[in-house]
């Protein structure tokens, strides 16, 4: 009975600790993102920040129409971002969603001890640009995951 008992209140425990956060959809005319229902979310004049409310970190997105920034360069816009002196190599081309072309780079950044994690999704002169940036102390474990979920919920509508 103690056995029965013991494994029950195990069990329940971990499902208790297991659940998922709420979550709510912010929209704009153009995309889509899923988020935990406790993240505050700002928009300054077209750039939104999406953040929990502890603020060791963001999701930032911006959209931008009409820029000519031929596909030779995307990487170079990408890493300039960062004022990275990686290899282009490292910013990976990863298909495509919607007729967008898909570009992901992941950086640390030593001196602010920061993890980024950036895409940008590409068609003509249509370009959305999303990234993550966390502390590095909270990167690992549940931030990580919940910030990637949210990151992966993103959709362009049109």
């Amino acid at each position: 009975m103690k056995k029965t008992l013991l494994i029950v209140t195990f069990l329940l425990s971990i499902y208790s600790f297991s659940q998922k956060l709420g979550s709510e959809l912010y929209e704009s005319e153009n995309y889509s993102i899923t988020v935990p229902d406790t993240w505050k979310a700002t928009n300054d004049e077209g750039i939104v920040n999406i953040f929990p409310t502890n603020q060791i970190g963001a999701i930032t997105i911006s959209e931008y129409h009409d820029l000519e920034l031929p596909k030779t360069e995307v990487k170079k816009f990408i890493l300039a971002l960062y004022n990275s002196s990686d290899d282009e190599k490292k910013v990976k081309n990863t298909g495509s969603k919607k007729g967008y072309s898909e570009y992901e780079y992941e950086y640390f950044d030593e001196k602010e001890k920061l993890f980024w994690v950036t895409k940008l999704y590409q068609k003509n002169t249509d370009m959305f640009l999303i990234s993550i940036n966390c502390q590095e102390k909270h990167w690992n474990g549940n931030y990580m995951k919940v910030f990637n979920e949210a990151f992966e919920s993103f959709k362009i509508k049109k």
